[in-house]
């Protein structure tokens, strides 16, 4: 197993290697995307008797056909079979919600306007988008939740006794203790009790979707500034990258400590904010259910980064489109 996943993860780093330098986009980032791709997919025309669980459409199409019965009309039977199986309903509304808040919150941003400054009329803008330091910090926060619940597993496994307090388990799975509460909530069963079996007190679970909720906020903002911080995307390695390529705000001094003094007034905030929103939709999409069963983070990812590849290629374009634009225009 070791091996496999030694192999594997060379292959992958080879081939983003591959795809970072004579394509567009990252290599791993098409890989996350092909696989929450295949996810929904697969729980929008899934087939019943391949072997996976009924997708969308042929769901419908079994309730159309007569096939399958959502029960009586307008009872608590028939809007649980709505929303739920055999409608799924409520998956396909939060997918598409999730869709259109990550593609809208992609599309917001503070532009800062530059100009050159030993060419004249040459102008641009720093965008400093709403969600500044992308999805990825909410994997680190998912990771320090996994690694967690993999600490109580061992315990669990090598304590003869395990204090109840601490964690109490049932066929591998925490039903109770401090544990519990910090389980990660993955899906409508764990904290749907008036929907599904459950042996948990309401005001427990609601405890855990609260944790859940504070952690996913509260680490998604400060994974969001570490984040920012550790990859160059910070105000100082903002402003020297500006200074160093022969740009600078108008109406303030060439100087990198201004041009830190300007960002600081945006990237800071932005990173907080756009890290909370981000993990207040991770754990959203979790709750309610997606197409395919795809978990909220996954989501968020492909996305986003589906949402930067349509930037790219369009910069792509555009750099591409520049020496006809010249021509058009008599400057060759």
């Amino acid at each position: 197993m070791f091996s496999q996943v030694f192999v594997g993860g060379i292959l992958i780093l080879f081939l983003d290697e591959i795809v970072s330098k004579w394509g567009v986009g990252s290599g791993v980032g098409l890989f996350i995307i092909a696989g929450v791709s295949q996810q929904l997919i697969g729980g929008l025309i899934s087939w019943p008797g391949l072997g996976g669980v009924t997708g969308f459409v042929p769901s419908w199409y079994g309730i159309v056909a007569g096939g399958a019965s959502l029960g009586p009309t307008f009872t608590s039977q028939w809007f649980q079979n709505l929303l739920f199986d055999p409608g799924k309903l409520l998956a396909l509304v939060t997918t598409v919600f999730i869709f259109v808040v990550v593609v809208y919150a992609e599309s917001v941003r503070v532009e800062i306007p530059l100009s050159h400054s030993r060419v004249r009329g040459a102008r641009g803008r720093y965008p400093v988008k709403l969600i500044y330091a992308s999805v990825l910090p909410m994997i680190l926060v998912r990771a320090l939740q996994a690694n967690i619940q993999f600490l109580g597993k061992i315990l669990n496994s090598q304590l003869t006794q395990i204090p109840a307090w601490l964690g109490q388990y049932a066929d591998g799975q925490v039903t109770g203790g401090l544990f519990y509460y910090l389980a990660p909530v993955q899906s409508r069963q764990d904290w749907m009790w008036f929907a599904f079996a459950t042996t948990n007190e309401p005001w427990q679970i609601a405890l855990r979707v609260g944790i859940d909720l504070a952690v996913m906020i509260i680490g998604g903002a400060i994974f969001a500034v570490f984040w920012v911080e550790t990859t160059g995307m910070g105000p100082e390695s903002t402003a020297e990258d500006i200074q160093g390529s022969g740009m600078q705000i108008p109406g303030f001094r060439k100087n990198p400590q201004v041009i830190e003094k300007v960002m600081n007034r945006y990237i800071p905030q932005v990173t907080v904010i756009g890290g909370a929103l981000v993990g207040l939709l991770a754990v959203l999409a979790n709750l309610l259910g997606t197409i395919g069963n795809v978990s909220g983070t996954g989501l968020l990812l492909t996305v986003s980064i589906t949402y930067k590849l349509y930037e790219e290629i369009a910069e792509e374009q555009l750099m591409e489109m520049h020496p006809m634009m010249r021509q058009m225009f008599g400057n060759e």
